[in-house]
């Protein structure tokens, strides 16, 4: 499983659809699950050409006066098929992260919550998420993959993982930017990786895509 997070570069606004028609071909090329978390303002326009689209972000809110939130109910209306939850950039006190992983499964919608440490990612287990994606903030963006600089954390995590709920699946996340970092990740128990700006700023995004599904 590979999960593309546009975020809000400059590229990701103007370009989200394009992205999302690449991730697509490399789908139908390969029977890879690959999932796009396009701009929000994108969001019903790629779920409507692509079945894995992912929201950045989920309030906890239920509908009603809640001016800006984006609650899980809308993300069903618009056919998305989950949500990032406590992204580093957004993150959520921890029982927040309850309340939004619970209505999106409420809306039979999937939840990507992110961890920043083994502990804090021991604690979002007894949430049951879809799944957990290991993401040391520090290494967000830097180019320096955790599979590559923690590689210890993704095996401990699995581990301590498995024991709490062994129906999780754990993502890694960091840094990903080329296939070996994602090989690395894969060899210490790690079911996908998440990954942004290297995909985003990628000189050819869908040569790229590929070199990262050759590896599974």
């Amino acid at each position: 499983m590979i999960v593309l997070n546009l975020k809000t570069y400059e590229r990701s606004l103007e370009k989200a659809l394009y992205f999302v028609d690449l991730a697509s071909e490399v789908v139908e090329e390969s029977g890879m699950r690959i999932v796009v978390c396009p701009p929000s303002i994108h969001l019903k326009d790629a779920a409507g050409r692509f079945s894995e689209v992912f929201s950045q972000h989920c309030d906890a809110s239920e509908p009603g006066q809640h001016t800006g939130d984006l609650p899980a109910e809308a993300l069903k209306a618009i056919k998305a098929k989950g949500s990032i939850v406590n992204h580093s950039e957004k993150k959520l006190p921890l029982e927040t992260v309850k309340l939004v992983s619970d209505k999106l499964h409420a809306s039979a919608l999937e939840s990507l919550v992110c961890a920043a440490t083994l502990e804090e990612a021991e604690k979002i287990a007894h949430f049951v998420p879809t799944y957990i994606a290991v993401e040391p903030p520090e290494l967000i963006g830097t180019g320096v993959s955790v599979s590559n600089a923690r590689p210890d954390l993704i095996k401990e995590t699995v581990k301590h993982l498995e024991q709490v709920n062994d129906k999780i699946i754990v993502l890694c996340g960091a840094g990903i930017s080329n296939k070996d970092d994602v090989k690395r990740a894969l060899e210490q128990g790690s079911k996908g990786v998440l990954l942004a700006s290297a995909f985003v700023n990628a000189e050819d995004p869908k040569k790229f895509l590929q070199e990262l599904v050759s590896v599974f």
